[in-house]
């Protein structure tokens, strides 16, 4: 295991007295628990609350054998997150920089954000990620919410939740915001676990599918006009439009912006949902309450966020200048890792954070990061979630799994958690 660097990936050479400083630094205690944590997605790893106690901020080495700062705290890790002045997601793609695992895949889906943002095209994907009627409207969710259902019950159970409904209809949603075609929706998710594999070097084929995903797209956005809908329209109408002030679009660009989005877009979605549906069948005085009172499933929904494991390797960011974090001075260059469901179930933010309270009046959390990389898809993703789950219990009502949740396969060597199958009766 390569040794980590002791000093500042930007300078060439240090003084003396940082020369010491980060001699010191190298030379600290590692903390107290395994990196990464447990890949179980539906158990609290125990490390957290140890975290919390006894090093909110503390050293970690990574997959690639680098060192990174792993803040485990809400206070903290909202600190960073929110502060893109001194912290930023776009230079944990910039050689030189240590890392959580291998950059296995291209830098511009690291850099989707911030390519949005320069480009001025952050408000147009808000605005295709937001309320919205017609295509992709709630009733539209509903909809399509009833359609995987009516399929999956006409065959009988036991069935494969992730195959048979969270996988298509995260898909098809996504694609229908982005205009691309919903029966395109599935071949493009059959390669896309490929394009979150986390590992501690890159391997020959790690953005095959990344490859392939962007040539289709690419032909979209180059598709005639007339053909095209949805967010890929209005930003070609952008692209094409000589008054508007904002940076050059390529069709490359817009690309990679749309490939981008698909594959952060319906990864979370389905993933979210399996979650979802394993905390509430493990609370059925939850579902059944909800069964009853559907009005109930937005606040619902916002504890189910914050109670989910899906974030298995920490939300990275690279220090831009040296900037005090807790008891510790991060220095520039450095990675820092959010362990946010240690923010999560932190119970200064939270009163009893391990107990799954729909009613929970005060639910900051975490689940959609925050500051400039706060998730585009915050506002659709609640919707989706509610109509989803909502369908769900209304037709299922006795929904439970297949099998005992601790024979659930989590799978490894991926940046979320997520049980590889989910089988399901009711």
């Amino acid at each position: 295991m390569p040794s980590p660097p002791t000093t500042c990936p930007h300078t060439d050479q240090a003084d003396g007295a940082d020369r010491a400083d980060q001699t010191h630094r190298t030379d600290r205690a590692y903390a107290p628990v395994e990196w990464p944590l447990s890949r179980r997605g539906d158990v609290v790893p125990a490390e957290c609350a140890q975290l919390r106690q006894e090093s909110p901020i503390a050293r970690v080495r990574t997959l690639t054998g680098d060192d990174a700062w792993l803040v485990s705290n809400y206070a903290l890790a909202r600190q960073v997150l929110e502060d893109g002045e001194h912290f930023s997601l776009r230079e944990t793609a910039t050689p030189g920089m240590p890392r959580q695992y291998a950059l296995t895949i291209p830098p511009e889906v690291v850099n989707t954000m911030g390519n949005v943002n320069s480009a001025g095209l952050h408000q147009e994907v808000l605005r295709a990620f937001g309320p919205r009627s017609g295509p992709a409207s709630a009733e539209w969710m509903r909809e399509l919410a009833h359609e995987l259902i009516d399929s999956m019950v006409e065959e009988g159970s036991p069935v494969d939740l992730r195959e048979r409904f969270a996988e298509p209809y995260a898909s098809i949603m996504v694609c229908e915001v982005l205009g691309l075609p919903r029966e395109d929706g599935r071949r493009l998710m059959a390669g896309l676990d490929l394009g979150f594999v986390t590992s501690p070097v890159v391997f020959e084929g790690c953005t095959a599918n990344w490859d392939k995903d962007y040539a289709y797209v690419l032909r979209q956005v180059r598709a005639d006009r007339e053909s095209q809908r949805g967010l890929i329209r209005r930003l070609c109408e952008l692209r094409d439009d000589p008054t508007r002030d904002g940076g050059a679009l390529t069709d490359e660009m817009l690309a990679a912006v749309v490939t981008s989005l698909f594959g952060a877009g319906a990864m979370s979605t389905y993933v979210f949902l399996l979650h979802a549906v394993l905390t509430l069948v493990r609370h059925p005085e939850a579902m059944e309450r909800l069964r009853e009172n559907p009005e109930l499933m937005p606040n619902a929904v916002e504890e189910l966020l914050r109670c989910t494991l899906s974030i298995g390797d920490g939300l990275p960011r690279i220090a831009l200048r040296d900037v005090q974090v807790g008891d510790v001075v991060v220095r520039a260059g450095e990675l820092v890792l959010v362990c946010v469901e240690g923010a999560n179930f932190d119970p200064e933010q939270f009163d009893n954070p391990e107990r799954f309270d729909i009613d929970r009046a005060s639910n900051p959390h975490l689940a959609f990061g925050g500051g400039s990389h706060f998730c585009p898809a915050s506002l659709i993703s609640r919707v989706h979630a509610a109509e989803a789950l909502t369908a769900l219990l209304e037709r299922l009502p006795a929904l439970r799994l297949a099998l005992p949740a601790d024979q659930l396969v989590w799978r490894t060597g991926n940046i979320k958690r997520v049980p590889e199958r989910l089988h399901v009766l009711w």
